[in-house]
């Protein structure tokens, strides 16, 4: 019941729209008929200005630390009955991880319309496997800078992330907890990209916003 219950908490976490609500209260209206339509940091920053922006990406984020601290707290007590309860605990953790994320791209507060969960991404993932963000950031630095899509940024860091993770644990510091992390990684990676298909479209067609 209790890894259940986890879950439950870490999608409802995720389901909390900041940005819709951060812009709803500066300027009354909706942040998804902006833009890329998400209720992200880029696209609340385009309609309310980049402080509210930031604000955003940090609660963002935020949520999606705090949905893996969660369950790593709730879960411990029974991780530390041996190692089948530790696999377990490792696997609720990951489902937790994955549940914060669908929560924030389907938010049952907006009808299952939300943002792109890039930040909660890096909230998660921070958590767990804070070197490969890092890295991963760097990533999307540099495409940003280069082209000046974030969202093609987002997408090219977010792929990068399951082989970072796989490459970290062949060659750096192998992890008992490999199989649920890189499932997270694989997963919430697809997840991103998933919510970025019609930023892809546009991409391909020439049409996508550039970030200024």
């Amino acid at each position: 019941m209790r890894p259940v219950l986890v879950i439950i908490v870490a999608y409802l976490l995720g389901s909390i729209p900041f940005g819709y609500l951060i812009v709803r209260a500066k300027e009354g209206g909706d942040v998804r008929q902006t833009g890329s339509g998400g209720t992200g940091a880029t696209n609340v920053s385009r309609r309310a200005g980049k402080a509210a922006g930031v604000l955003t990406l940090l609660l963002d984020a935020l949520k999606g630390a705090a949905a893996v601290l969660i369950a790593m707290w709730v879960l411990s007590a029974g991780a530390n009955r041996g190692a089948p309860a530790q696999a377990s605990a490792a696997w609720c953790v990951a489902a937790a991880a994955l549940a914060v994320m669908i929560g924030h791209i389907f938010p049952v507060w907006l009808k299952f319309r939300g943002g792109k969960g890039v930040a909660t991404g890096v909230g998660v993932f921070l958590v767990l496997m804070p070197a490969v963000v890092g890295i991963a950031a760097l990533v999307f630095v540099a495409i940003v800078l280069l082209t000046r899509y974030v969202s093609l940024g987002s997408i090219v860091a977010a792929l990068s992330i399951p082989l970072l993770t796989l490459l970290q644990h062949k060659f750096v510091s192998p992890d008992s907890s490999f199989a649920p992390l890189m499932t997270v990684a694989v997963v919430g990676a697809l997840l991103i990209v998933f919510a970025h298909r019609e930023n892809v479209e546009r991409l391909v067609m020439g049409r996508e916003n550039k970030f200024r």
